[in-house]
């Protein structure tokens, strides 16, 4: 069985994260979850605790100890200390504190590197704040690829939830801006490092990979674009010249109802929201971000900071909860075992 515990970053303190980790625990009875250990400041988290009327003792931890923290998480949650240098204002970030941030994400790495943890399971970040203390990534996920040595766009992200998976072959960008940087080698490496992944780490013989059209009705042979006959499809047939199990381009408006999610593993969606969407609208409470790629397991709750919720008790611990297990689950199979 998987020993080492999962490491739940700090993420933004004036946000979300330190509620739904400390409620996570307090309810542990009702919804367990695998042990983790947070890497984050035992003050604030005990202040936290306070505030929102939870009973959650706090216990430092050392390095040392983090092959007992199974036994440690029944009675306490553990804690690998990570000072923050300015007081938390629940709902206003401060860049002040980024520095505690950043490090509580390095360090996690480091430890799951070092095969102390079992994965990383990172709390929300505020892009902004960081910004202003010099953190040049566009995001979390391009963050932890130059911890591990990738290219920005080395990884690719997953998002699953309510019986559906989509990867994204872009990610951030303005919608406007989405078919000048759509490449089918674009749509090769995300297909490709999915493929793998789905083997590796969620123990399916043989994915199966439906790629999204980008136009209205897959651009109905070059009337409405050409992206579909140009690039997608040639990216298609040269996957499945590769051996992977992959089809399309299907029409983006008849790709996600029930009967034809049965067909699929997978659905590589060609822009952000084209994947998301759907994904929320089946299942908010409960997705799960998975980065595939990495040497080691990083998934997230599907959600932001939501600073207007921080300290207010009214944040659900639903979609950290789901993370925990994804993360579990993938430890597990990548030594070969199955879930505890």
């Amino acid at each position: 069985m998987v020993t080492a515990p999962l490491g739940l970053t700090m993420g933004e303190p004036a946000g979300i994260g330190g509620d739904i980790a400390l409620m996570t625990w307090a309810g542990r009875q009702g919804r367990p979850v695998p042990p983790f250990v947070m890497l984050d400041d035992p003050q604030r988290l005990a202040a936290l605790a306070e505030r929102l009327g939870l009973s959650v003792p706090v216990r430092v931890v050392a390095e040392g100890e983090l092959g007992s923290v199974a036994s440690l998480f029944a009675d306490a949650l553990p804690v690998l200390p990570v000072p923050l240098s300015h007081p938390v204002q629940l709902g206003r970030p401060d860049p002040a504190n980024g520095a505690a941030v950043i490090a509580s994400i390095d360090r996690a790495v480091n430890l799951s590197r070092r095969g102390l943890l079992a994965g990383v399971v990172t709390n929300p970040i505020q892009k902004s704040a960081l910004y202003a203390t010099g953190f040049r990534w566009p995001g979390h996920t391009e963050y932890l690829a130059h911890l591990a040595g990738l290219p920005d766009d080395g990884t690719v992200m997953l998002l699953e939830g309510g019986g559906l998976r989509v990867v994204l072959a872009t990610i951030h960008l303005a919608l406007k801006d989405v078919a000048a940087h759509l490449t089918a080698d674009a749509i090769l490496h995300v297909a490709r490092v999915t493929d793998a992944a789905l083997r590796r780490d969620f123990g399916i013989a043989s994915p199966r990979l439906a790629v999204a059209a980008l136009n209205p009705h897959a651009g109905e042979g070059g009337a409405m674009g050409r992206e579909e006959m140009e690039i997608i499809a040639p990216a298609v047939a040269a996957l499945q010249a590769e051996g992977i199990n992959a089809k399309g381009p299907f029409p983006a408006d008849t790709l996600f109802h029930a009967g034809a999610r049965a067909a699929y593993d997978v659905v590589v969606c060609m822009y952000h929201d084209q994947g998301l969407i759907p994904l929320k609208t089946l299942d908010f409470d409960q997705g799960v971000n998975i980065t595939l790629g990495l040497p080691f397991v990083r998934t997230s709750p599907d959600h932001g900071t939501a600073l207007s919720l921080a300290g207010t008790g009214k944040a659900s611990p639903t979609s950290l909860i789901a993370a925990l297990h994804a993360a579990r689950s993938i430890a597990s199979r990548r030594l070969g075992l199955s879930c505890d």
